[in-house]
């Protein structure tokens, strides 16, 4: 699997494609190419043994025009400045389609989370915190977690910042437990508003869903619940997943909870009963409806993009298709929800959880769910629009309508 592409020159190709389409001026550009503040900082961590190994962590803050920076942080052994940079760019392009006032940020730390224990995380995730602490907070960036990251980290971060201010901050990050100041229905956000997406999708092109197969590529946290969610909400049968160990493929069906179960006990899906093997490209081109792409950046390519024979692709994870592979999924005719719109579902509920914590009034999961239906559906809807009035793809659309809110947001601020 080609995995070589700089995931932040893809972002910028996007946005210049975008900005030409939009006739934005060259400052007004240049400012949406260009991340308004980065931190490098190193972490001194004791690990279990008293050794103390040093880690690089990062926080890019790309855009706040509409608001405070809000992403996630990433702990990820390959983990690069450039993908940080990447993902901040298209949380703020995420913000903007879906309609919430925040701008764009991501953080990340070059580790192996799989080879630390519980208390050299712990250590690690207050280290973090306390470098980074002067740049976030609720008017400022609002961490939440991300790849390899979870609630009780976020618990840890939380603690420590309110150490370093001794003052209670519930919303200096998202994506908490519930006990100390999460939302309901965070766990299942992002893949519930790719589902509801792939719902409104459907319908725009008059797809039946109900009875049809979809198969998930990165069965992890976000893959695990749109297997789950696609057979409670539109009626779907999974007949394929994967992780980076492996794949399994049953043309009859796979039941999205067994192979959880399964995943939990073996940690991988890989030898589930009753299915065959099936590596991640041959699971990409599959003869199924819906093709999730859940797992790491560039996984569909333009290698593998002609195999494609899905009706709708719905990107739960962050960059996973390159540009010269949209272009062979554009000339198929295939249906392409763009990743800053399916997958927004999850900073819209930590959105939520923000405004949650600031009115110390917490809201039952019917509330989130239909209030996250109601944001998901009427930003398809906007892109959808756009994608019939300027005759342009979904991703196209998406960007069309993101960043024109972006950039008007910068010119009434007067920045350009």
């Amino acid at each position: 699997m080609a995995n070589e592409r700089n995931p932040f020159t893809i972002a910028k190709e996007r946005i210049l494609k975008a900005a030409k389409m939009l006739g934005l001026d060259e400052a007004t550009t240049q400012l949406l190419c260009t991340p308004q503040r980065e931190v490098w900082v190193a972490l001194p961590v004791k690990m279990d043994d008293g050794s103390t190994r040093i880690f690089q962590g990062f926080r890019v803050q790309y855009n706040t025009a509409r608001g405070p920076a809000k992403g996630g942080i990433r702990w990820f052994p390959t983990e690069t400045i450039d993908t940080v940079r990447a993902l901040s760019c298209w949380m703020t392009w995420k913000c903007s389609v879906v309609d919430i006032p925040l701008g764009g940020g991501k953080g990340g730390v070059i580790c192996n989370p799989k080879e630390l224990s519980n208390t050299e995380k712990e250590r690690l995730a207050r280290a973090y915190v306390r470098a980074i602490a002067p740049i976030i907070g609720i008017t400022k960036d609002v961490p939440a977690p991300d790849v390899y990251t979870n609630g009780q980290i976020m618990a840890w971060m939380m603690d420590e910042y309110e150490k370093i201010t001794m003052e209670s901050h519930p919303g200096v990050i998202t994506g908490k437990p519930l006990e100390i100041g999460g939302s309901k229905g965070r766990g299942d956000a992002t893949a519930r508003g790719g589902v509801y997406t792939v719902r409104e999708c459907a319908k725009a092109y008059g797809i039946d869903l109900k009875g049809k197969t979809c198969a998930i590529q990165g069965f992890g946290n976000a893959g695990q619940f749109a297997a789950t969610l696609s057979e409670e909400l539109l009626g779907m049968k999974v007949v394929a997943a994967s992780d980076s160990k492996g794949g399994v493929y049953n043309p009859n069906g796979i039941a999205a909870k067994d192979l959880i179960e399964y995943k939990e006990k073996n940690g991988t899906v890989v030898g589930f009963p009753g299915a065959q093997p099936v590596t991640n490209d041959e699971l990409i081109g599959l003869d199924v409806c819906v093709l999730f792409p859940a797992a790491l950046e560039n996984m569909i390519t333009e290698e593998n993009a002609g195999s494609i024979k899905c009706q709708i692709i719905c990107e739960l994870a962050n960059g996973p298709t390159t540009p010269e592979a949209d272009a062979i999924i554009d000339a198929k005719g295939i249906h392409l929800i763009p990743d800053y719109l399916a997958n927004a579902g999850g900073v819209t509920v930590s959105y939520f959880e923000q405004c949650q914590n600031a009115q110390n009034y917490y809201w039952e999961l019917e509330d989130v769910q239909k209030r996250l239906d109601q944001k998901m559906t009427n930003a398809f809807k906007a892109v959808y629009e756009m994608s019939k009035a300027k005759n342009v793809s979904l991703r196209d659309a998406a960007y069309l309508v993101a960043i024109k809110r972006v950039a008007d947001a910068m010119k009434l601020r007067g920045w350009v």
